[in-house]
C-alpha cells in the first residue's frame, strides 16, 4: 500500500515577489511533509478504533517518505517489514486471508484427520485455555512450546528432544489427539489432568471485510489538510524571511 502526494504551489505564490518565490521549494516541502504526518496520525487513529488492541508493531506499520527540495513528493507507505506479512493488506482489501507462518508450520508437520486451513487460540469453552498476551494474541512463549513439542519449529534444533523433555519433566505437555477430542492442540499440565485445548483447527479460510481503508483515509487528509498546511508553511516562510 502506498499513497503519493505532489504539489504545485506556483499559482498560490505568484504575487508574493522574488523573496517568497525563492522560498517556494521549502514551502512546498513543509506543506507536503506536514500533510503526510497528518495522514499517518489519521491511519493510527483509525487502527485504534477498528482493531482490537492493536500492537505497537501494527500501529507502526506505516511510515512517511519525506519530501525534499530536490524531490517535492511525500509518500505514506508501508515499512519494508510489512511486505513479509499480509494481515494489514487483508484488513485493507478484504477477502480471504492466506495462512500465517504458524499455520503453515502446523499444517506441514502435524498429522490430523482434518484439512487444516486455520488455527485459532481456544479461549471460550470450559476446557479451553490458550495463554494470551496483553493484546489478546496467543502468547509467544506458549506458541514456541507448542511448536517445539510438535516438532514443527523452522529450526529443527529448537524442537523438543527426548533428553530435553526429561530435563523439563514438570513442564506442560502439548499434543494433538488422534481421536476422541475436537481437532486442535491440547495442553496437559500433569499426567492425570484433564487436557485443555489451546488451539482449534479449522478447515475454513477466514474472510475479512475491508476496515482499514488506507487509500480513503490518506486521500481525505490530503484533501482536507493540504490547504491548511500550505497556508501554515506560507506564514512560516514570511516569518522567517529576511
Amino acid at each position: 500500500m502506498s499513497f503519493e502526494m505532489a504539489l504545485d504551489a506556483s499559482d498560490f505564490l505568484k504575487r508574493t515577489g522574488d523573496l517568497l518565490q525563492r522560498q517556494l521549494p521549502q514551502i512546498e516541502v513543509w506543506a507536503l511533509n506536514w500533510t503526510a504526518d497528518d495522514a499517518l496520525d489519521a491511519l493510527k487513529d483509525r487502527m485504534q478504533v477498528q482493531f482490537d488492541r492493536p500492537t505497537r508493531w501494527t500501529l507502526g506499520a506505516f511510515q512517511v517518505w519525506r519530501a525534499t527540495k530536490s524531490d517535492r513528493t511525500a509518500k505514506v507507505q508501508e515499512k519494508p517489514s510489512v511486505g513479509r506479512r499480509h494481515y494489514l493488506k487483508v484488513q485493507n482489501q478484504g477477502g480471504g486471508r492466506p495462512q500465517t507462518g504458524i499455520e503453515k508450520l502446523i499444517d506441514q508437520h502435524v498429522v490430523s484427520a482434518q484439512i487444516l486451513r486455520t488455527v485459532i487460540p481456544a479461549t471460550d469453552g470450559p476446557f479451553e485455555g490458550a495463554r494470551l498476551d496483553a493484546y489478546g494474541n496467543w502468547s509467544r512463549g506458549e506458541r514456541n512450546q507448542v511448536l517445539s513439542q510438535l516438532q514443527a519449529q523452522r529450526d529443527g534444533a529448537a524442537n523438543t528432544t527426548q533428553r530435553s523433555a526429561r530435563r523439563a519433566r514438570n513442564r506442560a505437555r502439548y499434543f494433538v489427539p488422534k481421536h476422541g477430542l475436537a481437532p486442535g492442540v491440547y495442553r496437559r499440565n500433569a499426567p492425570d489432568d484433564i487436557p485443555v485445548r489451546v488451539l482449534k483447527f479449522s478447515d475454513k479460510v477466514p474472510t475479512y471485510t475491508p476496515v482499514l481503508e488506507f487509500e480513503g483515509t490518506v486521500a481525505a487528509i490530503y484533501r482536507d489538510r493540504l490547504g491548511v498546511n500550505l497556508r501554515r508553511a506560507f506564514d512560516r516562510a514570511l516569518a522567517t524571511s529576511r
